[in-house]
C-alpha cells in the first residue's frame, strides 16, 4: 500500500486537542495532512461521532490516531473504510463487546487511579498531585501547569463505552508503550498490543508522550503512515 498523506489525532481523558501541540508541526514539515479532534467527553457515542465527523471531512485514506482513553474512541470510529492504518499511544484497544472501563477493571492497579476525584454530575478530573506526579511527571514545571489547567473532565460513563467491532481486526496497527506511564500499566499496554499482532515501539516516558517526547511519537506515526 501507498504511503498515507492523512493523520487524525484523537486526544484522551483530561486532555484536548493541543495535546498534540508539538506533534502537528513535526508532522506537517514532513508533508502530512493533520487533524486533531476536539472530543466532547461526554459520551463514548459522541466523541465517536466527533471522529466520524473528521474523517468524513478528509480526502483520502487516513492513519487514526488515539491517545490514552482514545484508543477505544478510535477502535470504533477507525470501521470506517478511510482509515487504513491504526495508532495507539499508552491507549485501551478493547476488542468488539469490550469498553475502556472492562479493561481497566482487569488490569493491575494503576497509581493515577487514586487521584481521580468525581464531581455531583459524574464527570472525572485528576487532582494536582494526579497531574504533576502521575500523569505528567517528565513535563516540566510550566508545562505541567498547563496540563493540569487545561484538563478536560471525562464523564464516567464514556468509559463504559462498548465497541461493536474492533477496528484493529481488519487494519494495520502500531502501539507505543509509554515505559513511564502510571495511568496504564506498561505490562497491560503490552498484553493489549500483542493480542492486537501491533507493532510496537518502547518509548521512556509519562502517559503523555507527545508532550513529552513529540519526535519519537512522529517518528512512530510516520512508519505507520509510510
Amino acid at each position: 500500500m501507498n504511503g498515507i498523506s492523512n493523520v487524525i489525532l484523537v486526544h484522551g481523558a483530561w486532555a484536548d486537542g493541543s495535546s498534540w501541540a508539538k506533534v502537528i508541526p513535526l508532522l506537517n514539515a514532513e508533508g502530512l495532512q493533520v487533524t486533531a479532534v476536539q472530543l466532547p467527553l461526554v459520551s463514548f457515542e459522541a466523541d465517536v461521532a466527533a471522529v466520524r465527523r473528521a474523517i468524513a471531512l478528509t480526502e483520502g485514506n487516513v492513519v487514526l490516531v488515539g491517545h490514552s482513553y482514545a484508543g477505544a474512541v478510535i477502535g470504533e470510529a477507525g470501521n470506517d473504510p478511510k482509515v487504513a492504518r491504526l495508532v495507539y499511544i499508552d491507549a485501551f484497544a478493547p476488542d468488539g463487546g469490550e469498553s475502556a472501563g472492562t479493561l481497566f477493571a482487569q488490569f493491575d492497579s494503576a497509581p493515577l487511579s487514586a487521584e481521580i476525584r468525581p464531581d455531583a454530575e459524574g464527570f472525572l478530573k485528576l487532582t494536582r498531585a494526579g497531574i504533576y506526579d502521575l500523569f505528567a511527571q517528565d513535563l516540566d514545571e510550566d508545562e505541567k501547569a498547563i496540563a493540569y489547567a487545561t484538563q478536560g473532565p471525562i464523564n464516567g460513563a464514556a468509559l463504559g463505552g462498548v465497541l461493536s467491532q474492533a477496528a484493529w481486526r481488519t487494519r494495520p496497527t502500531f502501539y507505543l508503550i509509554g515505559d513511564q506511564d502510571h495511568a496504564i500499566p506498561p505490562r497491560e499496554q503490552a498484553r493489549m498490543a500483542a493480542r492486537m499482532n501491533a507493532t510496537v515501539m518502547h518509548v521512556d516516558a509519562s502517559h503523555v508522550p507527545m508532550l513529552s517526547q513529540p519526535q519519537a511519537v512522529v517518528r512512530f506515526i510516520l512508519q505507520a503512515a509510510a
